[in-house]
C-alpha cells in the first residue's frame, strides 16, 4: 500500500511558475519501484497524462502541450516526485493528481493521490 499526497498547487498568473510535490508513504513498500505520473483534469474534461517518470528516473515522457515548460523529477531518497511548471497558461488549469504504478510478479499495483488544484489566471 502506497499513500500519495500532492501539494504545491495554487493560483498563479499566466506566465508564472509552480512546483508540485507528490510525497509517498509506504509502510511495507517504497515509491522507488514505481513509475510515477502526473495527471490533470480540467472541468468537464477527462483526466489526462501530463508527465511520467520511470522508477529510476532515467526515462521521462511529457504531453505535447507541456513539453519545454514542465519538468518531472524524483528524489527517491525522500520518496518524492516533483513537477516543475513554468510559463503556465490558462489551459493548464485543473486538478493535478499523482499516480504510482508498478507491475510485478505479484500483480499490478496502482495508487492515486487526492489531487491539488492549479488555477492559472489570464
Amino acid at each position: 500500500q502506497v499513500q500519495l499526497a500532492e501539494s504545491g498547487g495554487g493560483l498563479v498568473q499566466a506566465g508564472g511558475s509552480l512546483r508540485l510535490s507528490c510525497a509517498a508513504s509506504a509502510p511495507r513498500d517504497t515509491l522507488d519501484y514505481y513509475t510515477v505520473g502526473w495527471f490533470r483534469q480540467a472541468p468537464g474534461k477527462e483526466r489526462e497524462l501530463v508527465a511520467r517518470i520511470s522508477s529510476a528516473g532515467g526515462s521521462t515522457n511529457y504531453a505535447e502541450s507541456v513539453k519545454g515548460r514542465f519538468t518531472i523529477s524524483r528524489d527517491n531518497a525522500n520518496h518524492t516526485v516533483y513537477l516543475q511548471m513554468n510559463n503556465l497558461k490558462s489551459e493548464d488549469t485543473g486538478v493535478y493528481y499523482c499516480n504510482a504504478l508498478k507491475t510485478a510478479w505479484a500483480g499490478r499495483f496502482e495508487y492515486w493521490g487526492q489531487g491539488t488544484q492549479v488555477t492559472v489566471s489570464s
